[in-house]
């Protein structure tokens, strides 16, 4: 049924009207909390970042020249209705019933708007046809380094299977993964619960976490450096915390970090008068009890247990540090084992705790008396 007594705006008011959404719209984008990621100084625009591999090299070079082919059928088309629009239309003092000159079809036009877009699509076809093969050939059997990338709510588990290291994400930061340069590395990913998506911008490549089976790749860097890179699959509640970081180390430096990794630090003896707190942890949404208390100037042992079948945990304090940063518990518990964490003594006051993997579900209170 036809609205009566409503007449369509004017274009220039609808014009102002759609001023104020473009500019709610612009509001809504931005950088995440915090800036950008260490290594992501310059996010793409028109044209990808810099590739930081031998893969991405391969899809820069093809970037500019679908780029600019799409620009040239833009400008091309839009041009041309521009033209007709303005040089055909009706005159204001032309005769309603007379109609310009007809023209019934040309076999030279016809031709040419047919093969020229053909060989146009052929070409990207067989351009993106190759580039894909290149990107996504993997070896039959894995010469270099091999790393398990595991993705869970809501951190990531690196494992090095030859090297027997395995890093678990803690905060915002996440594991750092290791890779040496000028050598194929390959990438099994898995996940735990729910898809995710491993993606460093500078590889110009990411590739979906799928449960229950195996996605692989490989990679090969070419400049030493690092780069972040950061689940593109939105996966629950802390998604925007699962960063991870990539050290693209020389063959040398790379068994260095090796090496390093291996040693493991001394257990930390706490005080015999320490006070010892037992928690536990269910699930990724809570501490059992959610509320601890501790008496002041004395140091805190947590005796955490992990009763989640499905993530790591462990307890951090917001600002209990003396230059007022979190002191983090380490290393973590994965699911179904035990940690013990030797906690600074904290001044009396009420703090705030949370499992640094997942810091946005899992919080509590730490009242600190006298």
């Amino acid at each position: 049924m036809p609205l009566v007594g409503l007449r369509p705006l004017p274009s220039k008011v609808a014009l102002l009207l759609l001023l104020p959404a473009a500019l709610l719209l612009a509001a809504c984008s931005g950088l995440p909390e915090g800036g950008l990621p260490v290594g992501n100084e310059h996010p793409p625009g028109f044209f990808p970042v810099a590739p930081a591999t031998e893969q991405g090299e391969r899809i820069n070079s093809l970037y500019p020249v679908v780029f600019w082919i799409a620009v040239a059928v833009f400008v091309l088309v839009e041009g041309i209705l521009l033209w007709i629009a303005f040089r055909y239309r009706r005159r204001r003092n032309a005769d309603p019933d007379q109609l310009p000159a007809q023209t019934h079809g040309s076999n030279l036009l016809e031709i040419a708007w047919t093969a020229i877009p053909a060989i146009i699509v052929t070409y990207l076809f067989v351009a993106t046809l190759d580039t894909l093969a290149f990107v996504e050939n993997i070896e039959p059997e894995p010469q270099g380094v091999i790393i398990d990338v595991e993705g869970f709510q809501w951190q990531w588990t690196f494992r090095y299977p030859n090297e027997g290291l395995s890093f678990t994400g803690v905060g915002r930061e996440g594991p750092a993964m290791g890779i040496p340069i000028n050598e194929s590395v390959r990438i099994r990913l898995h996940a735990q619960d729910v898809i995710h998506s491993f993606y460093v911008p500078q590889f110009l490549y990411k590739k979906d976490a799928v449960p229950g089976r195996v996605n692989e790749f490989d990679i090969t860097l070419r400049q030493p450096g690092t780069y972040r890179g950061q689940c593109a699959e939105f996966c629950g509640l802390a998604h925007t915390d699962m960063y991870f970081t990539v050290l693209a180390l020389e063959r040398a430096d790379y068994d260095v970090w090796v090496e390093e990794s291996r040693e493991q630090p001394d257990e930390e003896t706490p005080p015999p008068d320490a006070h010892v707190i037992e928690v536990s942890t269910p699930d990724v949404n809570n501490f059992d009890p959610p509320d601890l208390t501790a008496p002041a100037d004395t140091t805190i042992v947590f005796e955490l247990s992990n009763t989640d079948p499905s993530s790591p945990h462990n307890i951090a304090i917001v600002g209990a540090m003396e230059d007022g940063s979190d002191w983090i518990g380490l290393p973590l518990a994965d699911a179904g084992q035990t940690a013990t964490y030797t906690a600074p003594a904290l001044a009396a006051g009420e703090y705030e705790f949370f499992c640094s993997v997942h810091p946005t579900t899992m919080r509590g209170t730490l009242t600190v008396g006298n």
